[in-house]
C-alpha cells in the first residue's frame, strides 16, 4: 500500500515537472524580460511542488527545506528585478536617480 502511494506521488511530481518545463520552453522565448521572469516563478513554484511530493514519497524532511529555499529564492530574484526596474514617473519621464 504504501509503495503505491509513493508510486502515485512520483508519478504526479513528473507529471508537474513535464507541464512546468513545457511552460518554461513557452515562456523563455518571450521577448520581454518581465515575461522571462515569468519564468523564475514557474520554476520556483513548480520545482517546489515536485520536490515536496518527491520528499513525500521518498520520506525525508529536508526535502520541504529544499522546496522552501527553492520558494524564497524564485521570490527574493523577482523582489530584485521588481526593484531594478525603473518606474517612470507621472507625467511619463523616468524618475530620478537617488543619490546626486
Amino acid at each position: 500500500m504504501v509503495a503505491a502511494v509513493a508510486e502515485i506521488l512520483t508519478g504526479v511530481a513528473l507529471f508537474i515537472l513535464a507541464v512546468t518545463a513545457l511552460g518554461l520552453f513557452r515562456v523563455l522565448r518571450a521577448e520581454f524580460a518581465v515575461e522571462r521572469m515569468m519564468a523564475v516563478q514557474l520554476l520556483g513554484t513548480g520545482g517546489a511542488a515536485a520536490i515536496l511530493l518527491l520528499g513525500a514519497a521518498s520520506g525525508t524532511g529536508a526535502m520541504s527545506d529544499v522546496a522552501l529555499l527553492l520558494v524564497l529564492f524564485a521570490a527574493f530574484s523577482c523582489s530584485a528585478f521588481a526593484l531594478g526596474q525603473a518606474s517612470p514617473n507621472v507625467d511619463g519621464s523616468e524618475r530620478p536617480e537617488d543619490g546626486a
